[in-house]
């Protein structure tokens, strides 16, 4: 899935996976002081609208032009401000040691760039700083709830744990849920749960 297909779904006036911001990683930021969050992959920024009106320092990065478009205006509607870069996740490499969360919400890489990306995401985190992320599981393709059909694209709990065996777990877990974030993430859902901290030493 590459540049045009997600201009594609984004074009439309109605936002593919809605305007209220991600459950998990909204349970994270509200129970943290604000700081700089990093969002690779936050396609129409509903992660990232949320994040500022909590008052967060907020970069996203898409390689959509749709979604940043999409993203600024509704920035715009809530009065809030963000950074958003389009690029393409494996080009893209963030400031290292700037970052006080990584928040890698359905961001799904194929295999051959997966852990350069998750290794840079790991280098953004200042010392002390978290790393939240939920994903589809091999588990989803018995659901109709979205996600990639690709099983190489899915994650396991495994998988996380050993991209970022760098951090130290807080918490990671497989489960069911039901997601209700658009027309593109409705219903029963397999998900993995990942909460990160990076070593103070």
């Amino acid at each position: 899935m590459d540049e045009v297909f997600w201009n594609q779904r984004y074009a439309s006036q109605e936002f593919a996976y809605g305007i209220e911001a991600n459950s998990y990683l909204t349970s994270t930021l509200t129970s943290l002081p604000a700081g700089r969050i990093l969002l690779p992959g936050d396609g129409e920024g509903r992660n990232a609208v949320f994040a500022a009106r909590l008052n967060w320092d907020v970069l996203a990065v898409d390689l959509s032009e749709e979604g940043r478009n999409k993203a600024m205006r509704l920035a715009s509607q809530y009065k809030v401000s963000l950074k958003y870069v389009v690029d393409r996740l494996e080009n893209f490499e963030p400031e290292k040691g700037a970052f006080d969360v990584v928040g890698l919400i359905f961001v799904h890489l194929p295999p051959e760039f997966r852990g350069m990306v998750h290794q840079r995401c790991v280098d953004a985190l200042r010392p002390g700083g978290l790393l939240v992320l939920e994903a589809f599981t091999p588990a989803q393709r018995n659901f109709a709830s979205g996600g990639p059909k690709d099983a190489e694209l899915l994650y396991s709990a495994d998988i996380v744990r050993q991209d970022f065996s760098r951090l130290e777990l807080v918490s990671l877990e497989e489960k069911t849920v039901i997601l209700k974030e658009g027309p593109y993430h409705d219903g029963e859902a397999a998900v993995v749960r990942m909460l990160a901290k990076k070593p103070s030493a």
